[in-house]
């Protein structure tokens, strides 16, 4: 699949799709053609049935994404603002609805912009190097890119407050204490971890992984009650596949499961 993209790379390996931000001089921060370039990348996944599972990264070994281009951001307008910002919170809640899973691979400086597109992920794996924070208070802003709803959903909000009011950069140790990362490993086993999990997730029925996303991401906005009734209806479109019999088939004749995405 051609794509004309100036700042993303897409890649795919067997049912994986890899997306990479190549800036890496300018440590892969957002401007607006990336996350045009993003957003254009994440359409073609949506429509290719033979990517299972997404890993997202960014190039080079200094940053995942040192944040949002502040050279392009320095004059903006109240009205231009405010259409930047909703410009990455489009391209990041794309990403977060995505109906399939997507694993952060996080290479180095995740901060702001950076910080708040690895939230939009659905897992996060760090190297030992990696470094978080929202620094937007010392720049006379907020986070623009959903980082006041998405990490106090993730670390709590007393803990979100304290990192979002100072500013402070935490290490990857402390990122996986308080939850904002789901592993932490050595830079060189980045992506052989992250590529590790992606196929172990394609192994599994991608129906039944799409609708656990759809479950866990919507029944976590809406009360208990209404979220059994999410779960009830995405277990009871599982029947309605042939992987599901599949599944369920080899399960009983004790052979290996072969599944097909139907």
């Amino acid at each position: 699949m051609e794509l004309n993209l100036t700042n993303v790379i897409f890649e795919k390996e067997g049912n994986v799709g890899i997306l990479t931000i190549n800036r890496p001089k300018a440590l892969n921060a957002l401007n607006s053609e990336t996350l045009k370039d993003l957003d254009t990348a994440i359409t073609a996944i949506e429509e290719d049935n033979n990517i299972y599972v997404v890993i997202l990264t960014g190039a080079g070994e200094k940053a995942f994404i040192a944040g949002a281009d502040i050279a392009e951001m320095k004059d903006l307008t109240e009205v231009e603002g405010r259409e930047f910002g909703l410009l990455g919170n489009k391209v990041f809640r794309r990403l977060e609805n995505l109906n399939k899973p997507v694993i952060a691979a996080i290479n180095g400086f995740a901060l702001g912009g950076g910080c708040e597109l690895a939230m939009s992920c659905d897992i996060r794996i760090a190297t030992e190097k990696a470094k978080f924070a929202q620094p937007e208070t010392g720049l006379g802003i907020t986070p623009g890119f959903g980082g006041t709803q998405r990490l106090p959903r993730i670390v709590g909000e007393g803990k979100a407050k304290e990192l979002i009011y100072t500013g402070d950069m935490i290490k990857a140790d402390e990122a996986l204490k308080i939850g904002l990362v789901n592993k932490v490993v050595p830079v060189e086993s980045l992506m052989n971890e992250a590529k590790s999990m992606a196929n172990k997730i394609s192994s599994n029925a991608p129906i039944a992984v799409r609708l656990c996303k759809d479950a866990i991401n919507r029944g976590m906005q809406v009360d208990i009650d209404n979220a059994i009734v999410i779960e009830a209806n995405d277990f009871g479109t599982c029947f309605l596949t042939e992987d599901q019999k599949e599944g369920m088939t080899a399960f009983i004749e004790r052979r290996a499961k072969v599944f097909k995405n139907k």
